[in-house]
């Protein structure tokens, strides 16, 4: 093997690795250092890529996440084998349910050593098949260039089709051999798909003689903000939502129905719709809460993933392209074909129904929600609009901040929607505060969901950041005794003993405070987006006056 002094001078896989992800401009890795990664940080030292400690590898996963989705940026971890592998797992399952750009990258066995079972340090079985299970592609290279060239072809695909987590496991042997800066010929990425001009015409022809369209729009369509703008405004089409793409058209726009595809109201609204353009969404139940969408009007899909084309409902017109650019070849035809489509009256119509849906999906929500929507309307008046809020599979978050929390630009919302992990919220908060330093950040969970991941307050801590960590105690898991007592199970497991959170936070070196009501909350959360560190705030669920 490379003595560390040849590799000072010719560069090795670390070196290789490194310099690629410095190529695709990265500029912040997450993770922990291990014994079999070390030369992979022996290269990160001597770039400007930042490198933030987590406490666990789960913590390093979901705020690579967080921060994949607060900026747009592809999410990048460096952890150890074995364990650490296991450990960040969760994390990739999330970024995949979710087509999160995550990237993550291990050492493995020595080449000719894979599946060996010799008792080695942190030796799986197959660590690559394992994550396979929960990447969209899980490669092991057999050399530094072959190494560099995966990371060159991960990010050129992120660019042209979905963009969903990679595992890259290189051979402890592999990152200690020389390289001599050299990559293996690239395969070209996919191409981005692209609408054919009949396929443009049939829909343009769909949605400008529907009486009453309307738009569903998901993650996928988090790029196309302006783009789903123009068009529902061109159409006088109402626009609801998943939670994954809340925000894609501002809420407090007219024809905007919210994050509730969920609730009957908007449901209603996409039934009775002569045309329905769905943009970016797979119609998963996980979002959808059993509503199966068998729509009596025309369906039109835009899909930058063929699969998802005719996932849980097949369309009368599919369209295989980046919703971006579909969006706005549509909104040119229209405006070049069918100026003046629509007339002032329907336009009216279309936010009048726009309107009843929107109020009559907050009722029903608020009958979910409880005091969680309160709290939410509260703060989301209260603090700047661009706050972006890291939830996690906690009641404030789904039954509170998805509906309750308006979003006027997507991913303000930052929550595991599909894969519904634990321990999400704190972590992501801290990706996204370190990717965008300057948009206030504000992590809302419950208490169980917090314990999770609460040792990721030291990592909140040793970065310096300002965040406010809201932690709504209910003393267990809620959500599930609900369930249990719901059914005739006599709650077990559901009601925990939990630490007291602010002198917990102190101990971290938080600040830390606890409130008694709304009032007390928003001044505290304020205070919070200010301060020279992380703030832990308890909100006892018990005991707080909401209403």
């Amino acid at each position: 093997m490379t003595s560390a002094s040849e590799a000072g001078r010719t560069g090795n896989g670390g070196t290789a690795v490194v310099s690629a992800l410095a190529a695709e401009g990265v500029e912040v890795v997450f993770g922990i250092p291990g014994t079999h990664n070390l030369e992979l940080y022996r290269a990160l030292a001597d770039t400007s890529i930042r490198h933030v400690t987590t406490r666990h590898e789960q913590g390093a996963g979901y705020a690579a996440d967080g921060y994949a989705r607060a900026t747009g940026r592809p999410g990048v971890c460096f952890v150890t084998s074995g364990p650490a592998v296991n450990n960040v797992a969760s994390a990739v399952g999330t970024a995949h349910a979710d087509s999160i750009p995550l990237l993550v990258v291990a050492p493995g066995p020595p080449r000719g050593l894979d599946g060996a079972d010799i008792g080695s340090l942190h030796e799986m079985r197959d660590q690559r098949g394992h994550m396979a299970g929960v990447a969209e592609r899980s490669v092991r290279v057999d050399s530094a260039a072959q190494a560099a060239t995966v990371i060159h072809e991960t990010f050129a695909r992120w660019r042209t089709a979905r963009r969903r987590p990679v595992f890259l496991e290189v051979p402890l042997d592999v990152l200690d051999a020389a390289w001599d800066g050299r990559h293996l010929p690239q395969p070209s990425p996919p191409p981005m798909p692209a609408v054919s001009s009949d396929e443009l015409a049939r829909a343009t022809e769909l949605l400008t003689s529907a009486g009453q369209p309307a738009l569903l729009v998901g993650r996928g369509a988090v790029g196309a903000a302006r783009e789903v703008r123009r068009l529902a405004e061109l159409l006088a089409a109402p626009v609801v939502t998943t939670v994954t793409g809340k925000g894609v058209l501002d809420e407090t726009h007219p024809l905007s129905v919210g994050a509730s595809v969920r609730l009957g109201p908007a449901q209603e609204l996409l039934t009775a719709a002569d045309t329905v353009l769905v943009v970016g969404s797979g119609l998963s139940d996980a979002e959808l809460w059993g509503w199966r969408p068998e729509l009596p009007g025309t369906v039109i899909r835009i899909d930058v993933d063929a699969g998802s084309l005719t996932r849980n409902l097949v369309p009368a017109l599919a369209l295989h392209a980046d919703a971006r650019e579909a969006l706005h070849a549509l909104a040119e035809r229209i405006e070049t074909e069918r100026p003046g489509a629509v007339s002032a009256a329907a336009r009216l119509a279309a936010s009048e129904r726009a309107g009843q849906a929107r109020a009559a999906s907050a009722a029903a929500a608020g009958r979910d929600a409880g005091p969680w929507a309160h709290l939410n309307r509260t703060l989301s008046a209260a603090l700047p609009a661009t706050t972006i809020v890291a939830g996690d599979s906690s009641q404030v978050t789904y039954y509170g901040t998805a509906h309750h929390w308006t979003a006027q630009a997507p991913m303000r919302l930052l929550y595991p929607t599909i894969y519904a992990t634990l321990g999400y919220g704190l972590p992501a908060g801290i990706g996204a505060k370190l990717g965008r330093p300057s948009v206030p950040v504000v992590v809302l969970v419950g208490d169980g969901a917090f314990m999770f991941s609460v040792a990721e307050l030291a990592t909140a801590v040793e970065q310096g950041i300002a965040l406010p960590v809201i932690v709504v105690n209910n003393h267990g898991f809620a959500e599930i005794r609900d369930g249990m007592v719901a059914a005739g199970i006599a709650p077990v497991g559901v009601d925990l003993v939990t630490p007291d959170f602010v002198l917990l936070g102190r101990a971290f070196g938080t600040h830390g405070v606890r409130v008694t009501g709304i009032d007390e909350l928003v001044d505290a959360t304020r205070h919070a987006l200010g301060a020279d560190r992380p703030t832990v705030i308890e909100v006892d669920a018990d005991t707080v006056g909401w209403q």
